[in-house]
């Protein structure tokens, strides 16, 4: 039986070290990752708190996943491929049964994002998780909020809102009678996809993108600041799944398209002449001048740590 921090590492969390990239991984004090030539390492960390970020409820193997996922998806929006991601896992108590199926979260999600784990921390406390993800890019290749230019068309890629269509399932604030519905919302909150062949793809034509974490209208709000321009959006454009416009009347559905997170889809704009890739979808443009405007406009736009 698994007796102290390092004994956990080992025996829940080694093997999962594996990748192209990995010269030394779990085990020693720092990782060492080689990069491809002429690439540029991007870095971003991601916390979720228990009761903030995910329901107590969720199953630690959704916890896991969700939460590298959502990490991910910040390399998505630079374009960035994955190399590595490192783990500092806060738990309230040693739950060995909780661990393992923690454990095979993490191991499918290292499979869907093509990245190992190397490394992180293990102490006691409220269940908190902290994901630090490592990508790169072409040195002269990659996304950041700050180029869209008037003119621009401003697109999202999927459909909106359904993670908050899923909580609401989760969280029994709205019953869904069709099964197949009620799994699709729910699996897209509890198991989101970052978007990280198409951030990638999107490399060398989008002029900025992020991803959609906050909320639409928050989201894209931290872009229209950093290019110093308006984004227009047409809430008539936006895309919105068949499971949620059968749970929910049209008026729900925008809102949560426009205000709910966690979506991780990307939001990013091109410029005129090009088409938006397959699965995306155009619902506004760039012009001059500053913030958002939408013809619908739902408060609160979004989520905000401190205003709660």
């Amino acid at each position: 039986m698994s007796d102290s921090e390092f004994d956990l590492i080992q025996e829940f969390f080694a093997g999962l070290d594996q990748g192209s990239s990995v010269r030394l991984g779990v085990g020693d004090d720092a990782a060492a990752l080689a990069l491809p030539d002429g690439h540029l390492l991007h870095v971003s960390t991601d916390t979720a708190v228990e009761g903030v970020h995910f329901l107590a409820a969720l199953s630690p193997t959704d916890v896991a996943y969700r939460s590298v996922m959502a990490a991910a998806s910040d390399l998505a929006a630079m374009g960035a491929s994955p190399q590595a991601f490192l783990l500092s896992l806060t738990l309230p108590a040693r739950d060995l049964p909780w661990l393992e199926n923690f454990s095979r979260g993490l191991a499918d999600v290292c499979m869907a994002i093509g990245a190992p784990l190397v490394g992180g921390d293990t102490t006691r406390g409220p269940l908190t998780l902290t994901v630090t993800v490592l990508g790169s890019t072409p040195a002269d290749h990659y996304l950041t909020r700050s180029g869209a230019q008037p003119g621009d068309r401003l697109c999202v890629s999927g459909t909106l809102g359904d993670a908050a269509a899923g909580l609401a399932v989760i969280s029994g604030q709205i019953a869904v009678k069709d099964a197949a519905a009620a799994d699709f919302l729910v699996t897209r909150h509890t198991r989101p996809s970052a978007r990280l062949a198409l951030g990638e793809g999107l490399r060398g034509c989008a002029t900025s993108c992020i991803d959609i974490s906050d909320g639409l209208l928050a989201d894209a709000a931290h872009v229209a600041t950093a290019s110093n321009v308006r984004l227009e959006i047409d809430s008539a454009w936006l895309p919105l799944s068949a499971a949620m416009r059968s749970s929910v009347d049209l008026d729900q559905s925008l809102d949560w398209a426009l205000t709910g997170g966690d979506d991780y889809e990307l939001l990013f704009t091109l410029p005129s002449d090009l088409p938006p890739p397959d699965g995306c979808t155009e619902i506004g443009r760039v012009a001059e001048g500053s913030g958002i405007s939408c013809d619908r406009t739902p408060e609160p736009i979004g989520y905000d740590h401190f205003d709660r």
